[in-house]
């Protein structure tokens, strides 16, 4: 109301200011300029929208409307009308006396605390409010169990445990370490001969293993080093539920029922469908951006190097956004301590500087 009251006071002095100027000029200019305001107002006034005033516009004109008569009021084209006039003195008595409503009650919750119980619900979908209020507990959180239910309600999450189903991503992640994939992909040497690989790659620790490289993938030959992979794992053998594998012809029966022996379902994928073995794909394509597109082949023996260093690169050091930025072999290891000024940087070559590795050393 202040700042109405100043603006007013402001528009009254300019106001003053040009009727004083009035006074000194000749009464020609005057009836010529009125002439001209008089024309501009008919065509305001035809204008759609129609202007709309402030409440300083408001205050002037009504100011002045009172120092006409009414007789000479009804002779002016006026923008308003007495009942506008009206109209604005009840609003204003109507905002005098109104008031912003101030409901007592309890001070809000903390945004940190509200995320954290939302983030806890989510990540937790067979979580009701009573067992999300017992992990705020144990995480030193004081808090009514009242008080998750009604920031699970507000953050338009139910309640109850029941809420959601999994999704099929939590789906696949819980059985993503129990998920085998394998695929043959070529390379071609600088002389022109074509030799293939053969890996496997787990889905859970991104982990990928080599089998064999050969000029001729054939039934007989793969079926064999899918007995060696099996040898080469052991007990974690037992832990494979699915192996994913294309339709590729040298995908024999016997490969198939090399671990259908041990309980593991063969899932073939649809032909011209990539995205069905998408993990094992992606390893292909890496490989091939990161080293074999980038170097000539000489023969198999160079082949082999090339492939085992870059699949132990992969298992021992290139982080996956999968994993936390983890590599597979370090999943089970402590993260790298936070840097200070006095930690130096090493750099580790590859191939012939071809990969870089980075570790920090005091």
């Amino acid at each position: 109301m202040l700042v109405v009251v100043i603006r007013l006071i402001y528009l009254l002095a300019c106001q003053t200011f040009r009727w004083l100027a009035l006074l000194a000029r000749s009464d020609a200019s005057k009836d010529i300029e009125i002439l001209m305001l008089r024309h501009q107002l008919a065509i305001v006034r035809r204008a759609q929208p129609r202007p709309r005033f402030s409440w300083n516009d408001r205050a002037v004109m009504a100011a002045l409307l009172r120092l006409l008569s009414r007789q000479r009021r009804s002779q002016l084209a006026l923008l308003v009308s007495p009942r506008s006039v009206l109209r604005w003195h009840a609003r204003l008595i109507a905002w005098k006396w109104t008031y912003s409503s101030r409901r007592p009650g309890r001070p809000p919750k903390p945004e940190a605390l509200r995320q954290l119980v939302v983030r806890l619900a989510r990540e937790n979908p067979g979580w009701g409010y009573r067992r999300v209020h017992r992990e705020l507990l144990r995480l030193g959180r004081k808090v009514a169990a009242s008080t998750v239910w009604s920031i699970l309600k507000q953050a338009g999450i139910d309640p109850s445990p029941q809420r959601v189903d999994f999704s099929w991503a939590t789906f696949l992640k819980a059985q993503a370490s129990a998920i085998v994939a394998t695929d043959l992909f070529h390379i071609d040497t600088v002389f022109l001969r074509r030799w293939f690989v053969l890996f496997f790659i787990n889905h859970g620790t991104r982990r990928v293993h080599i089998a064999g490289i050969t000029r001729r993938p054939t039934g007989p030959w793969i079926t064999q080093q899918a007995r060696n992979y099996l040898m080469d794992l052991g007990d974690h053998a037992e832990s494979i539920t699915f192996l994913i594998r294309d339709r590729g012809a040298y995908f024999t029966d016997s490969f198939d029922a090399v671990f259908q022996a041990i309980g593991v379902h063969v899932l073939p994928a649809l032909p011209r469908v990539p995205r069905m073995n998408a993990i094992a794909e992606r390893w292909i394509g890496s490989c091939r951006r990161e080293v074999t597109d980038r170097i000539l082949i000489t023969g198999e023996r160079h082949l082999r190097l090339v492939v085992s260093e870059y699949a132990e690169h992969y298992n021992q050091h290139r982080p996956h956004r999968s994993l936390g930025q983890r590599a597979p072999d370090l999943l089970t290891e402590p993260g790298p301590p936070t840097a200070t000024d006095n930690i130096r940087v090493l750099r580790r070559d590859r191939l012939g500087g071809l990969i870089h590795e980075y570790t920090q050393v005091a």
